[in-house]
């Protein structure tokens, strides 16, 4: 049922579709769709987060660049840019039937980081995360 752990502790290790071993933990992997023609996997909780900070930059209408680096099979760690803009499709897909509760203050870093000059980037969870909202 669960692929097994990966000897190499850090590095990514395939499972069956949608699980992902990484520094020893399984992870639930969906996917970021972009222009039907570019799929990359992200951990469900990861994705979540994007998906939160993406939609509400193209819902206002501003375009924006977001970068990612990922394990390959070929080269280790690669990394991808692109361009996000309301003309192009983007789909989210989750593995996991249940969608994960968002961090109010992570959420607030990766916009941070979308309204950067560089563009959205990957940042670290916040081990707090602040009031809830409405408290």
């Amino acid at each position: 049922m669960y692929p097994p752990a990966s000897p190499f502790r850090g590095m990514r290790a395939s499972g069956p579709k949608g699980w992902s071993v990484r520094a020893g933990i399984l992870r639930v992997m969906g996917t970021l769709t972009y222009d039907s023609k570019l799929v990359a996997s992200f951990d469900d909780r990861v994705l979540a987060h994007l998906q939160a900070v993406i939609w509400a930059k193209l819902r206002r209408g501003e375009p924006f660049a977001f970068t990612w680096t990922e394990a390959t099979a070929s080269s280790g760690f690669g990394r991808t840019s692109v361009w996000l803009s309301p003309a192009i499709p983007v789909a989210f897909e989750y593995f996991g039937g249940r969608a994960p509760r968002l961090n109010a203050s992570w959420v607030k870093a990766l916009n941070r980081s979308a309204n950067s000059a560089v563009g959205l980037t990957i940042v670290p969870e916040p081990t707090e995360a602040g009031p809830e909202p409405g408290a």
